[in-house]
């Protein structure tokens, strides 16, 4: 299975680039795993409405590009299905099952995803309704698609 996580912004944090270099060094036994970096758009603290969507849709444009034909694509949205490590485990398997083998999960900028990103989408996962720094976020889901893989090969892995 090929992994993509294709995310907005730059990772600064040194202690989270070094969890996330672990669990992709983890997961190689697995999955090929990518983190794909774009940049963010520049924009001014306070923006109108016409101005966010501008901008989510610039970096919309980025995604959508590095997103092929057959990959199979989930989107981070705060309003997508919300699920256990063991449903998202099972999600995976099955989609492996049924020939998808290149996914990608989508982590927007900090005003979220646009519109053509999430039509684009085949399905929407949500990790809370809480907010988290896009940067945590990486770590996070890094760590639960790698829990995904313990699970369905029925390793142990702590609760």
């Amino acid at each position: 299975m090929n992994i993509s996580i294709i995310t907005v912004g730059k990772l600064k944090e040194k202690y989270l680039k070094q969890g996330i270099a672990e669990y992709i060094k983890r997961l190689g036994s697995y999955a090929k795993v990518e983190v794909i970096e774009l940049p963010d758009e520049k924009a001014p603290e306070e923006l109108s409405e016409i101005e966010k969507n501008q901008v989510k849709q610039k970096e919309g444009e980025r995604i959508l590009a590095k997103i092929g034909q057959d990959t199979h694509v989930i989107a981070l949205a705060i309003n997508g299905k919300q699920r256990s490590s063991e449903e998202l485990a099972d999600n995976l398997d099955k989609l492996a099952t049924y020939g998808k083998s290149k996914i990608a999960f989508i982590i927007g900028g900090s005003l979220g995803l646009s519109e053509e990103v999430l039509k684009r989408a085949d399905e929407q996962l949500s990790f809370s309704k809480m907010t988290f720094p896009h940067q945590l976020m990486r770590l996070i889901l890094i760590e639960q698609i790698y829990r995904a893989f313990r699970i369905n090969r029925g390793e142990p892995y702590h609760k």
